[in-house]
């Protein structure tokens, strides 16, 4: 047997789990070595992800940047980089709480995606893990082609991880890795808040 170049890794499904095994890959990424960019595409808001980026930036980073003059976005480092795109969770009450347009959230989508398509199209990253994407592609803030292209266009040296629920079936064939996060409970079903810590 021999081993690949790279390979791509999706972790999709309707339950928990799939920024979170993210995250851990990220970490073993790291822990070998390899330099790792962090794109979320859906989660704006303050989510314990955030503070554990920015808390451990300064641990495998010598030097770090803002990643633009938007400071709140994220940063650029030496092994690892951290973008936080998107507007929020779509279509299930967040767009008309905070009053943020379609047109405002495929805007910012599209921003993220390019964002990661540079990343994935340089061999500056061992690893690019794109958080939530399948949801943006779900929602209609991406297209397919956009997925597809995300997964073709990258360079051969750099590892690819995809989260987000509904990963379009078409697409399982440009991939060498797929877990499905399979509801079998949810507290949130009996009518609990997600928890701090655990849940986000």
């Amino acid at each position: 047997m021999k081993e690949k170049e790279s390979v791509v890794v999706v972790y999709t499904g309707d339950n928990k789990g799939k920024t979170s095994a993210a995250i851990g890959l990220c970490c073993r990424a790291l822990g070998g070595g390899k330099k790792v960019a962090f794109v979320q595409f859906i989660k704006e808001w303050a989510v314990s992800e955030h503070k554990f980026f920015a808390r451990i930036a300064s641990v495998f980073n010598k030097n770090t940047e803002p990643f633009d003059d938007k400071l709140e976005n994220g940063f650029r480092g030496d092994k690892l980089t951290f973008y936080k795109g998107g507007k929020g969770f779509y279509n299930i009450g967040d767009k008309s709480a905070k009053k943020i347009s379609d047109d405002e959230h495929k805007k910012s989508a599209r921003e993220t995606f390019e964002v990661a398509m540079k990343m994935v199209e340089s061999a500056d990253y061992d690893l690019v893990i794109c958080d939530e994407i399948n949801n943006a592609v779900s929602d209609g803030l991406l297209e397919i082609d956009d997925l597809k292209q995300i997964i073709t266009n990258r360079n051969s040296k750099v590892n690819l991880c995809l989260t987000g629920r509904n990963l379009p079936t078409e697409l399982l064939e440009f991939v060498d890795i797929a877990t499905e996060m399979k509801k079998i409970k949810h507290h949130y079903d009996d009518g609990f808040l997600a928890t701090q810590g655990i849940d986000f």
